[in-house]
Protein backbone atom coordinates (compact mmCIF):
# COMPACT_ATOMS: atom_id res chain seq x y z
CA UNK A 1 0.00 0.00 0.00
CA UNK A 2 1.49 3.51 -1.16
CA UNK A 3 1.23 6.57 1.28
CA UNK A 4 -1.43 8.23 -0.49
CA UNK A 5 -3.49 4.91 0.89
CA UNK A 6 -1.85 5.08 3.89
CA UNK A 7 -2.61 8.79 4.89
CA UNK A 8 -6.60 7.79 3.88
CA UNK A 9 -6.74 5.96 6.75
CA UNK A 10 -5.34 8.20 9.04
CA UNK A 11 -7.51 9.00 12.06
CA UNK A 12 -5.55 11.60 13.89
CA UNK A 13 -1.74 13.25 14.35
CA UNK A 14 0.70 12.32 16.29
CA UNK A 15 3.04 15.44 18.52
CA UNK A 16 5.66 14.47 21.54
CA UNK A 17 8.50 15.94 22.44
CA UNK A 18 10.14 14.63 18.87
CA UNK A 19 8.60 16.72 16.66
CA UNK A 20 6.22 18.84 18.80
CA UNK A 21 7.45 22.60 18.15
CA UNK A 22 10.39 21.22 15.96
CA UNK A 23 9.29 23.02 12.99
CA UNK A 24 7.90 26.67 14.85
CA UNK A 25 11.83 26.75 15.69
CA UNK A 26 13.08 25.98 12.70
CA UNK A 27 11.03 27.81 10.42
CA UNK A 28 8.11 29.11 12.11
CA UNK A 29 5.62 26.23 10.91
CA UNK A 30 2.75 25.44 14.05
CA UNK A 31 2.15 22.20 14.67
CA UNK A 32 -1.77 23.70 13.42
CA UNK A 33 -0.38 24.82 10.22
CA UNK A 34 0.98 21.43 9.65
CA UNK A 35 -2.24 19.59 10.35
CA UNK A 36 -4.31 22.34 8.11
CA UNK A 37 -2.71 20.88 4.81
CA UNK A 38 -3.38 17.59 5.28
CA UNK A 39 -7.40 19.17 5.09
CA UNK A 40 -6.99 21.26 2.28
CA UNK A 41 -7.08 21.37 -1.37
CA UNK A 42 -5.42 20.83 -2.96
CA UNK A 43 -2.95 18.12 -1.56
CA UNK A 44 -0.07 17.10 -3.58
CA UNK A 45 1.50 13.78 -1.79
CA UNK A 46 4.62 11.77 -3.05
CA UNK A 47 6.82 9.09 -1.52
CA UNK A 48 10.02 10.40 -0.17
CA UNK A 49 12.12 7.21 -0.99
CA UNK A 50 15.54 9.19 -0.65
CA UNK A 51 14.74 9.56 2.74
CA UNK A 52 13.01 6.25 3.90
CA UNK A 53 15.62 4.03 4.97
CA UNK A 54 14.01 3.68 8.61
CA UNK A 55 10.36 3.82 8.04
CA UNK A 56 8.39 4.80 4.74
CA UNK A 57 7.85 8.30 4.94
CA UNK A 58 5.95 10.53 2.47
CA UNK A 59 5.87 14.32 1.41
CA UNK A 60 2.93 17.18 1.18
CA UNK A 61 2.74 20.40 -0.66
CA UNK A 62 -0.47 22.17 0.61
CA UNK A 63 -2.04 25.50 1.93
CA UNK A 64 -3.25 26.26 5.71
CA UNK A 65 -6.49 28.16 6.02
CA UNK A 66 -4.61 31.45 5.67
CA UNK A 67 -3.23 30.68 2.58
CA UNK A 68 0.54 29.52 3.27
CA UNK A 69 2.44 27.40 0.80
CA UNK A 70 3.92 24.52 2.79
CA UNK A 71 6.10 21.73 2.45
CA UNK A 72 5.75 18.71 4.98
CA UNK A 73 7.73 15.53 5.77
CA UNK A 74 5.55 13.01 7.35
CA UNK A 75 5.22 9.54 8.07
CA UNK A 76 2.56 7.08 9.18
CA UNK A 77 2.35 4.73 12.71
CA UNK A 78 -0.37 2.82 13.59
CA UNK A 79 -2.87 5.19 11.74
CA UNK A 80 -1.37 8.36 12.90
CA UNK A 81 0.50 11.41 10.94
CA UNK A 82 3.66 12.28 12.19
CA UNK A 83 4.76 15.33 10.76
CA UNK A 84 8.70 14.93 11.18
CA UNK A 85 9.04 18.82 9.35
CA UNK A 86 7.69 21.49 7.73
CA UNK A 87 9.07 24.75 6.19
CA UNK A 88 7.71 26.99 3.72
CA UNK A 89 7.34 25.78 -0.46
CA UNK A 90 10.39 27.04 -2.49
CA UNK A 91 9.86 28.47 -5.54
CA UNK A 92 9.95 25.55 -7.67
CA UNK A 93 7.43 23.19 -5.27
CA UNK A 94 5.26 26.18 -5.78
CA UNK A 95 5.41 25.29 -9.19
CA UNK A 96 4.68 21.91 -8.60
CA UNK A 97 1.76 22.41 -6.20
CA UNK A 98 -0.53 24.98 -8.92
CA UNK A 99 0.25 22.65 -11.52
Amino acid sequence: MGILENLQECIAFEWDEGNSSKSLEKHRVSDGECEEIFFNSPLVVGEDSTHSQMEPRGFALGSTNTGRLLFAVFTIRRQLVRVISARDMTAAERKRFRK
